[in-house]
């Protein structure tokens, strides 16, 4: 008896939500495609370009891949991964994404991933950019290809959660390669991302508290320089495109006319072997040397030469005669 009025109980109540029930049609929680304005993180400007945005919401936050302009002969799409972690229930009907801290096993095969068949090799620099730090791998392929990939963990200090405040976390990961770009400049990139997602209220901020101003401001025997003057490390330069080739005109050289260079065609004039006898008509070349040592040599010469007759003074004694006056 009681099992009947159990069925019966059931069944009015199906017929109930059955007239109760609009019949309208819901789309499951899944990944769309939004436009590359909304994209949480935004490359450099030189960057790569954005080619699409996928989004998917989760129960405790929301997830993108950002697919990049791609010119490499490597396997796969350059691409910007990136997970906003918040609270539980902030997209009602959509599951919750489990989230893991970074380790080196699991970065370990996310790089081996990332670029199949390329040797990639962990960076052991510590570094970082605006939010804090991050790691790379990097390599090349056999087609000379170069390829990286960065991984990033914004999250406020342990001190800063224990104030009830600042549970938010970011996780980035992005996937560059490139048949002409540089290990240096696709690591620019990872110096020139922005983050533009943000977390409703404070509680979820990422970030943790601004940090305090720089205690050598204001204090005496702390001078501050200008950025030119080298006081500060030079910005990561950011793009793809190579430098510019410096092209540099050749210095024009200035030339005696004793070592002008021949005309074409000409043959050199070959360098003159002892004293140079002077044209008719042009005066004698002194000597360098100054007047006062010149003078008693000219003084000798002149008392011990021997002056040479005309060829009109010989043969008729009349001449010779005028020739000696």
């Amino acid at each position: 008896m009681r099992l009947r009025e159990t069925i019966l109980l059931l069944a009015v109540t199906g017929i109930m939500a059955g007239c109760t029930s609009t019949g309208g049609v819901r789309q499951p929680s899944a990944p769309e495609t939004v436009a590359p304005e909304k994209a949480l993180v935004l490359p450099p400007p030189g960057g790569p370009s954005i080619v699409s945005v996928v989004e998917r919401k989760r129960g405790n936050g929301v997830e993108q891949t950002i697919s990049l302009f791609t010119s490499s002969s490597v396997p796969g799409q350059n691409s910007l991964k990136v997970q906003f972690f918040g609270a539980s229930g902030a997209n009602p009907g959509a599951g919750n994404a489990g989230f893991s801290m970074i380790n080196e096993s699991g970065i370990a095969r996310e790089v081996a991933r990332s670029a199949p068949g390329v040797p990639m090799a962990t960076s052991a620099t510590f570094l970082q950019n605006a939010y804090g730090p991050f790691g790379y791998a990097s390599g090349r392929s056999r087609a000379g290809d170069t390829c990286l990939y960065a991984w990033q963990q914004i999250r406020s200090s342990t001190a800063a959660n224990t104030q009830a405040r600042n549970f938010g976390m970011i996780q980035l990961r992005l996937r560059l390669c490139d048949a002409r770009a540089s290990e240096r400049q696709l690591l620019g990139i990872v110096y020139g991302y922005t983050v533009t997602g943000t977390f409703d209220g404070e509680l979820w901020n990422p970030y943790g508290n601004p940090p305090p101003a720089d205690v050598a401001l204001g204090r005496t025997g702390a001078p501050i320089y200008p950025d030119e003057g080298g006081y500060r490390a030079s910005p990561m330069p950011i793009g793809y495109e190579p430098a510019p080739a410096i092209v540099t005109q050749p210095r024009a050289v200035v030339r005696s006319a004793s070592t002008a260079q021949p005309a074409q065609g000409v043959a050199p004039v070959p360098a003159p072997i002892g004293p140079r006898v002077p044209l008719p008509g042009e005066a004698p070349q002194t000597s360098a040397r100054p007047a006062v040592a010149v003078a008693p040599i000219e003084q000798s010469v002149r008392a011990i030469g021997v002056t040479v007759p005309s060829p009109d003074c010989i043969g008729d004694a009349a001449m010779t005669a005028a020739c000696r006056r």
